[in-house]
C-alpha cells in the first residue's frame, strides 16, 4: 500500500497549578486558547482522596490546584506560566488575598521534567528583573497525590458568577486576565 503517512496530532500534555483558590485559577484558564480541560483538585499532600473540608483545615498538606490539559501545538508551557504569574500573587507565602493557609500556596506541579525547566527558568528571569518587587515564593515540585475536587467545585465560577466570592474576587481576576492576555482568549 502506498501513500503518505498519516499525521497524528501531538499528544496532549498536563500541568497542575496552585494559585490560591482553585475557583479563580480555573475561571482564568477556562477561556485560554489551547487549554482542553481544566479540573479543580488537590495535590502534594498526604491524605489519600482528600475532601474539601479536610484540605481547608491546612492539615493535609494539599494545595488547591487546577490540572490543565493542553495542546502544546496551540499553547506552550511558558505562555501558560506567564498567564499563571500574571493572574495571582506569587510573592505571598501560603496566601492569596484573604485566603490564608498552606492550601493556598503558589505552586507549579509537573509530570514532565521539561515543564519544571521552563518554570524554573521563568522564575529566575522574573526574579532577576525584580518583576514583582518581592521574592517569588512559588514552589516547583513533581506532582504527587493528585485528587479531583468534588463535583460542585468544577466550573464553579461559570455556574455561580453572582455568588459573593465570585463577584468580588474571581470576577476581577478574570477581567484582569482578559485585558492583559487578550491574545490567548479562545
Amino acid at each position: 500500500m502506498t501513500g503518505t503517512p498519516a499525521h497524528t496530532a501531538p499528544p496532549l500534555s498536563t500541568l497542575t497549578l496552585g494559585g490560591g483558590c482553585f475557583w479563580c485559577t480555573e475561571a482564568v484558564f477556562d477561556s485560554v486558547r489551547g487549554i482542553v480541560d481544566v479540573e479543580s483538585g488537590y495535590c502534594n499532600g498526604e491524605a489519600l482522596r482528600p475532601r474539601y473540608q479536610q484540605v481547608c483545615t491546612g492539615s493535609t498538606g494539599h494545595a488547591e490546584v487546577v490540572r490543565l490539559t493542553f495542546d502544546p501545538a496551540v499553547i506552550g508551557v511558558r505562555d501558560i506560566l506567564e498567564i499563571f504569574f500574571g493572574t495571582h500573587d506569587p510573592t505571598t507565602l501560603n496566601r492569596q488575598g484573604n485566603d490564608v493557609g498552606t492550601q493556598y500556596r503558589s505552586g507549579i506541579y509537573y509530570e514532565d521534567p521539561a515543564h519544571a525547566e521552563v518554570a524554573n527558568d521563568l522564575i529566575r528571569e522574573m526574579s532577576q528583573d525584580k518583576l514583582f518587587g518581592a521574592s517569588i515564593t512559588t514552589e516547583v515540585r513533581p506532582l504527587h497525590n493528585y485528587w479531583p475536587a468534588e463535583d460542585y467545585h468544577q466550573d464553579y465560577y461559570a455556574k455561580n458568577p453572582l455568588q459573593g466570592y465570585c463577584s468580588y474576587v474571581v470576577g476581577p481576576k478574570v477581567v484582569k486576565f482578559r485585558q492583559t492576555f487578550a491574545r490567548f482568549l479562545r
